[in-house]
Formats: C-alpha cells, structure tokens, sequence
C-alpha cells in the first residue's frame, strides 16, 4: 500500500512540474494513506527531473519520518496540519504558479467571474489573512496551515478546495495526490482569467449566485449530470 502511495505522490509532483506550475525546486505534493496514518510526501529541495520513488518520504501525522532517507518537504506541517482538519481529502498541493502568487500577493480572493471558476470552486477561492509577527516567529509552518484552515471556515473543503496564503501562494487539495495537482492547474488557470478579466471590467461583480451553482451542482454532488458514471472531471 505505502510503494503504490509512494507511486503516486511521486506521479502528482512529476504532474506538478510538467504543468508548470513550478520553477525548479519549488512546492511539493503529498498524499495520504488514511487506514495507517500515514503521508508521503516530495522531500525538500530534490529537483524534479532527478525525483525516483525511492526519494519519496513518508511521515506519520505527527510528522516523524517512517520511510525515506531524505528529509521531507518543509512545507510538511502545513499538510498535517490540512489533513488533520479535512478529513475527506486525500491529497495537498502547494505551488508558486505565477497568477494565482499574484492573487495571494495581492493579499485578494479570486471572485468567482464565470462559469469555469464556478465548475471547481464554489464561491471566490478565499485568501487568508496575514500571519501575526508572532506566529511568523513561532511554528511559522503549522501555523501557515492554522490559517488555511481558518479562512475555509465552515464552508465544505471538497467544494472549496485551495486558498490563497496571503503574501505566500496557493494550497490546494483533493481526493487524492492527483487530484489535488488537478484542482492546482485549474486555480492556476482561473486565477490568470480572473487578472485579465478584472483588467477590462475592475467593477465587474461577478456571476450571479444561480449560475454559480448551476454549473457547481452540474459536476458535483449527488444531482450531478455531468459526465458519463463513474467519470472524472472533466472540460
């Protein structure tokens, strides 16, 4: 079970890179195995292209290492952090994909302004609020998830699933390793509309409530009718 989790972290990174979502070493993606308790994940500063299986760390949610050589991505605490809080999610991705750092710079959620935000993200995909000097100098990583988890909310993380580090970049997860990079291209690509949308239209409000989860509901949830059954998603 932890070689095939292993497998697949190490795909999602690989994912991450070829979406290019990330220069050289930066950001990382893990999974979680949920029966043992355990997280694999991309260890820290290894370059994607010379990445091997073997490189891949797997921590229990307390963060002691259970498998691996190498020592884990930094970002580590922020995941535990994540998975402890979210427990239907499966995997956690963390970039600095250029527009949606833009956004988090920028310290702004991306409003929902059409109907491909709405396909994924059921509402604006929020930003948190900054990081006291405090909590910079303390556990400056768990804290980064603590305020992740906070700007979500009550709000469900399968229908919300990224938020915007403000002054940092985004997180994102899913199902799965793979379906977390998925979410991240998505953001990604929204979060670049959104800029050039806002460009033409600074006033523009938005889409309105019913199409929003008109088109929400159409991929998602028990009533959904996109697709064919047992699909993935899809555009």
């Amino acid at each position: 079970m932890l070689k095939l989790l292993r497998e697949q972290v190490l795909e999602a990174n690989l994912d991450l890179a070829k979406g290019g979502l990330v220069l050289y070493t930066f950001g990382n993606v893990s999974g979680i195995e949920r029966s043992q308790g355990l997280v694999a994940i991309k260890p820290s500063g290894v370059p994607y292209d010379k990445m091997k299986v073997a490189d891949i760390v797997v921590t229990d949610l307390e963060g002691k290492k259970v498998f691996g050589d190498l020592q884990p991505s930094s970002d580590l605490a922020t995941h535990l952090v994540l998975y402890k809080s979210f427990l239907n999610i499966g995997g956690v991705v963390h970039s600095h994909s250029e527009y949606a750092t833009i956004w988090a710079q920028a310290a702004r959620a991306i409003p929902a302004l059409g109907t491909t935000h709405a396909d994924y993200f059921h509402g604006p995909v929020p930003v948190t609020r900054a990081l006291t000097d405090a909590e910079i100098h303390g556990d400056y990583v768990l804290n980064t998830g603590a305020i992740i988890v906070e700007a979500i909310g009550s709000k469900d993380p399968m229908a919300m699933p990224a938020t915007l580090v403000a002054g940092h970049g985004p997180f994102c997860w899913g199902r799965d390793a793979g379906d977390a990079v998925h979410n991240a291209v998505v953001l990604e690509f929204v979060a670049r509309m959104a800029v050039h949308t806002m460009a033409l239209r600074p006033d523009g409000a938005g889409i309105s409530q019913a199409l929003l989860d008109r088109h929400y509901f159409r991929k998602h949830g028990a009533k959904a009718t996109y697709g064919q059954a047992q699909s993935g998603k899809a555009q």
